[in-house]
């Protein structure tokens, strides 16, 4: 949104950005925080505020924010070892998994593999308004774990299919009637978007950062294997009940759809016989998720198993380094990600994320260990009104809220579990908490007041599924 500003609002904002890292920078630090961690937190300040404020992109503003620390020498006594100790981040696995991913999306979307298996489940399950949502999600479901960016997979594949659906029933409708199905399958889709975020750390390209703070903070290895292990049942069940919850909230009204239905199938007339790419691309994506699904036997690291498959894709000329190369996704993800851990693994480093947890524990003294991880995992939900994307969301609360927890005595795996979850399903709030919403809310079906109302009672919904279900399915796994 960075782009839609004018100079004088961009440079309004970034002044405001640089200003809260200056005032922080002077001050005093508090007692067990040395002064260069202090800086280093003034800066990581300044740095997810700008994720905020967008007054310039993410990537441009987690730079800025790195050659600061840089030129500063927080990371080191001499600009090159300042300049090394920056660059740390980007080698990590985690990392370099997002943009392996990220490249394998651009192949699914390039070969029309995405749209042909969306159409495809639309046309086979769309026999009603609810049909075409659990087609919706079944869509998602499918993609998610192969196209990390949220974005990509609900805002540029699904939503201008639910548009053209919309638009094909309402071809002779009235347009109270229109509107009304509209509705109904742009919030399934919308929130079915963020349920299939949640389940997989592929299914979102900050769930990483997730990942990350689980092991540097608690010291838990919470991978790809884990977190699909701890969402698949509260997961499923709830995409299973969101096309019912939604014809409560936003009825699809009596309404023919065996249009949609038929436009579905035309457009996989119009597709023409499956090529051979795209057989090649399916194959190597089922490889992938068998490899990812069995690592505890094989012992192949997850990143290892994505570029295998990049490099499938390479020899078999499926797709050419180019186009690979093409996908700016990746490597602006690259950059925006690498160096915010960077700045979390300096802040890990210098003492103050063991200072705030130890301080901040000091609040739940008394209470038991499973409330504090529930009271901090829903603050850590409704606090997503006050952000403009889960990326910063994330950024700005996952390490420290963990730390609290673990420091409180919650135990580690519960609280990662929650705040991994959480940290995408929050979404449901706002119209404006991430690309799929806003694209999804630009559609123009659903007005703001709506939105907010739906995504309060779907916020409800997540609650029983993901802890009336949720903690039980974790408990029997041992998480707590």
């Amino acid at each position: 949104m960075g782009d839609e500003l004018t100079d004088r609002q961009r440079w309004t904002r970034l002044l405001i950005c640089i200003a809260v890292g200056a005032v922080i920078w002077f001050l005093p630090p508090p007692e067990g925080v040395d002064q260069q961690g202090w800086h280093i937190l003034a800066v990581f300040a300044a740095t997810i505020l700008s994720l905020l404020l967008r007054p310039y992109p993410m990537a441009v503003m987690v730079l800025a924010g790195l050659l600061v620390l840089i030129l500063t020498r927080q990371a080191g006594e001499t600009s090159k070892e300042a300049l090394e100790a920056s660059l740390s981040g980007f080698a990590d696995t985690t990392v370099w998994l997002v943009v392996a991913a990220f490249l394998i999306a651009g192949a699914v979307i390039r070969t029309g593999l995405g749209r042909r298996l969306s159409l495809s489940l639309i046309h086979r399950l769309g026999k009603s308004p609810a049909g075409l949502a659990y087609g919706v999600g079944t869509a998602e479901l499918v993609l998610a774990p192969v196209v990390p960016s949220n974005t990509a997979r609900g805002g540029g594949i699904l939503a201008p299919i639910v548009d053209a659906m919309v638009r094909t029933v309402g071809e002779g409708k009235s347009a109270a009637e229109t509107q009304q199905l509209g509705r109904y399958l742009v919030s399934c889709g919308a929130q079915a978007n963020l349920i299939t975020a949640a389940m997989f750390l592929t299914g979102m390209a900050a769930n990483p950062l997730v990942s990350a703070a689980a092991d540097d903070v608690a010291g838990v290895r919470f991978g790809w294997i884990e977190w699909a292990m701890g969402a698949i049942v509260p997961g499923l069940i709830a995409l299973a009940l969101l096309p019912q919850l939604m014809k409560r909230l936003a009825p699809p009204g009596a309404i023919d759809v065996s249009a949609a239905r038929a436009k579905a199938r035309d457009d996989l007339a119009a597709l023409g016989p499956r090529r051979r790419a795209e057989t090649i691309l399916m194959i190597t994506l089922v490889c992938m998720l068998l490899l990812w699904a069995s690592g505890p036997l094989h012992g192949i690291h997850t990143t290892v198993t994505a570029f295998l498959g990049i490099l499938a894709l390479l020899l078999t000329r499926a797709q050419s380094w180019r186009q690979l190369a093409e996908t700016w996704g990746a490597w602006d993800a690259l950059v925006w990600l690498g160096g915010l851990l960077t700045m979390a693994d300096m802040l890990k480093d210098r003492g103050v994320i063991d200072w705030f947890a130890n301080h901040a524990a000091t609040w739940f003294d008394g209470m038991a260990p499973l409330a504090v991880a529930l009271g901090l995992a829903i603050i850590y939900f409704y606090s997503m009104y006050g952000f403009s994307m889960l990326t910063g969301h994330i950024s700005a609360m996952v390490g420290a809220f963990i730390a609290v927890a673990v420091a409180a005595g919650a135990p580690p795996l519960l609280i990662v579990a929650l705040l991994a979850y959480f940290s995408n399903l929050c979404g449901c709030l706002t119209h404006y908490s991430t690309g799929p919403t806003v694209i999804y809310f630009g559609l123009g079906y659903v007005s703001v007041p709506d939105w907010f109302r739906i995504g309060f009672f779907v916020s409800l919904f997540h609650m029983v599924i993901w802890l009336g279900i949720g903690l039980p399915w974790w408990k029997l796994l041992g998480w707590w």
